[in-house]
């Protein structure tokens, strides 16, 4: 497929790399040099209206990321307009803002793929497979962290506007954290936790503390946060039989790494088993392709947009949780 990306700051380039040579054909951003630079990498052609782009023949499937303000009110012109939709993590700030996204897709016959790229990480993929397959056991609970330590000036960025973030941290990297642990537990019924600010001076929280529940009884804990100073990713999933554990992502949040610790008969120590993956992250390339099969196959994407809006409906008890 023919390629259009909005918002072509660091995501948007991430993304028109791992589509590969070729296929980027039309690029449009607020700014427009960005657009222009990014165009000329990839031999496409920039344009300085959004709209126009997704409306363009040539353009079969758009991607959208943007600010999160933007990511509802795009990916509905671009289905509206016949197109097929890959739209960054959140998908909007709100569920509701989902709502005609969704009747829109159903009518234009388009589908949408939300961006929770973590899913597609080589760790997080083979701990989904060996969990399915029965290496811990039934679950009992996930626990998991997600941080950085955000950067001089972070406080007066975008993401800590909140009529263009929607949130902070929480609907940030706590979002990733959300959408694994639903994929590992399944659907949340029983939300609690806190979200606030304990460093940052800005409107929107800098951590957010997460205990959600299944109506099977399955537990998440979960901290996020943007005061981690050191990045930090950790991924637990505790069977009966035995536990899986990624941590790192690669680059600056260390070497991606599963483990997985098998309980043996008498207990004591496990059998421990270790795999790394160092050789980048590939997520994004993945998930692109899982795409191009959603609509090879007209199977509907998982994650879409049903999970984007569940993850967001946890987000939104948190914060009402918190202000109360």
């Amino acid at each position: 497929m023919n390629v259009g990306i909005v918002g072509c700051g660091l995501i948007g380039r991430k993304r028109a790399q791992a589509l590969g040579a070729g296929k980027l054909v039309a690029c449009s951003d607020a700014v427009f040099e960005r657009a222009r630079a990014l165009a000329a990498e990839h031999g496409a052609q920039a344009v300085a209206d959004w709209r126009e782009m997704v409306r363009r023949p040539e353009v079969q499937m758009v991607v959208v990321a943007t600010t999160h303000d933007w990511l509802a009110p795009i990916t509905l012109a671009a289905v509206e307009a016949g197109k097929h939709v890959l739209v960054e993590k959140p998908a909007a700030r709100r569920a509701g803002e989902l709502a005609a996204v969704v009747q829109a897709a159903r009518v234009a016959g388009v589908l949408v793929r939300v961006g929770f790229n973590h899913r597609y990480h080589p760790a997080l993929r083979k701990a989904h497979e060996m969990f399915m397959a029965g290496a811990v056991g039934p679950l009992m609970y996930v626990r998991a962290r997600y941080g950085h330590g955000a950067r001089v000036g972070y406080e007066k960025e975008w993401r800590a506007r909140p009529e263009l973030s929607g949130g902070g941290e929480l609907i940030d990297q706590g979002m990733h954290l959300i959408d694994l642990a639903r994929w590992f537990a399944g659907e949340f019924v029983q939300v609690d936790g806190l979200a606030g600010r304990w460093f940052w001076d800005m409107p929107v929280e800098d951590n957010a503390f997460l205990l959600l529940r299944t109506a099977e009884k399955k537990v998440a804990f979960m901290h996020c946060s943007c005061s981690e100073w050191k990045n930090l990713f950790s991924f637990e999933v505790f069977g009966r039989d035995g536990k899986l554990e990624v941590q790192g992502l690669g680059g600056s949040y260390g070497v991606e790494r599963l483990t997985h610790y098998r309980m043996l008969p008498e207990m004591g120590p496990p059998e421990t088993v270790s795999w790394e993956y160092p050789r980048g992250d590939d997520s994004w390339a993945a998930e692109l392709a899982d795409f191009y099969q959603d609509v090879a196959m007209g199977r509907q994407p998982a994650p879409g947009l049903s999970d984007a809006m569940a993850a967001l409906r946890v987000v939104e008890r948190i914060y009402e949780v918190s202000q109360s």
